[in-house]
């Protein structure tokens, strides 16, 4: 069984956003990796692949989905994981990502990350399509956990065992959005460190971090501000807990210069570099 310790830690991401290609193309960055959407990219030509290939004539890449929705009713879509793993071979990412969520039914695609009943017949249904994925896309392949706002009257374990179980059954990764850790424990009254506390450390072999928008009674995942101090707290104790992973900041909306984009993503050495001393 392999583990985080497996792979590579990158360093520090962004996410790469098409507001900040001038920036990207003409200052040439000292950025450690960035990653892509996947399906921004899953065409044959022209100006996308044109501007990746720039990218990646001087980064690495790691590809991260948001339409595999891997939890839907309707069967595994195999004309869109061969384009998808046609798109690895170009961009030669490490390992492959998208969410633990469904969002299709066999008439159609709702293109919404939609959260899944955590029961015991969900997670065995998730985790035999996520190891068909794994096997076909051959890379490892991780789940995003997903900021959420409902929940179900059939759930039957606490978000953070529904997501280790499927992980350890299929024998993949975690993609662990702490943001997202922290906006649905806000959202439905959990202690966010419960939560990472009883997930497989060994298998997270992502991290994001990004902003969100406190409205009190509620909090949104919006990806269009500063990493709350909150989430900066829960992304050194995971860090500490796996020994140092990859990192990537998302930035979505009401987009501020890329400089100072990058300087926010770089707040994470801080939190490294208090772990780092202590293994000292």
């Amino acid at each position: 069984m392999k583990t985080n310790k497996d792979f590579p830690n990158l360093g520090i991401g962004l996410g790469l956003r098409i507001t900040h290609y001038p920036d990207i193309f003409k200052d040439k960055p000292n950025i450690d990796w960035f990653e892509i959407i996947s399906e921004n990219f899953m065409v044959d030509g022209g100006k996308p692949i044109e501007n990746l290939m720039k990218i990646l004539d001087r980064y690495p890449v790691v590809q991260h989905g948001v339409s595999l929705a891997i939890g839907s009713a309707a069967p595994l879509d195999f004309d869109y994981l061969k384009r998808l793993k046609a798109l690895t071979k170009i961009t030669k990412t490490p390992w492959i990502t998208d969410h633990l969520c469904w969002g299709k039914l066999p008439w159609g695609n709702f293109h919404d990350l939609l959260p899944l009943p955590y029961t015991k017949e969900a997670a065995e249904y998730v985790a035999e399509r996520a190891r068909i994925v794994q096997d076909y896309l051959e890379l490892p392949f991780g789940l995003e956990n997903l900021s959420s706002y409902v929940t179900y009257k059939d759930d039957e374990m606490p978000e953070w065992d529904f997501f280790a179980t499927i992980v350890e059954k299929a024998d993949i990764f975690m993609l662990l959005d702490v943001n997202n850790v922290y906006v649905s424990s806000r959202n439905h009254g959990f202690d966010p460190f419960d939560y990472i506390k009883n997930i497989p450390m060994e298998k997270v072999i992502q991290m994001h971090i990004a902003g969100h928008s406190d409205h009190g009674n509620y909090v949104l995942d919006t990806h269009d501000n500063y990493v709350r101090d909150e989430v900066w707290k829960l992304y050194a104790e995971v860090y500490r807990r796996t020994g140092g992973v990859t990192t990537l900041l998302e930035w979505d909306d009401n987009f501020i210069p890329f400089q100072e984009t990058w300087e926010e993503a770089l707040k994470a050495k801080k939190y490294q570099k208090s772990f780092e001393q202590t293994r000292k």
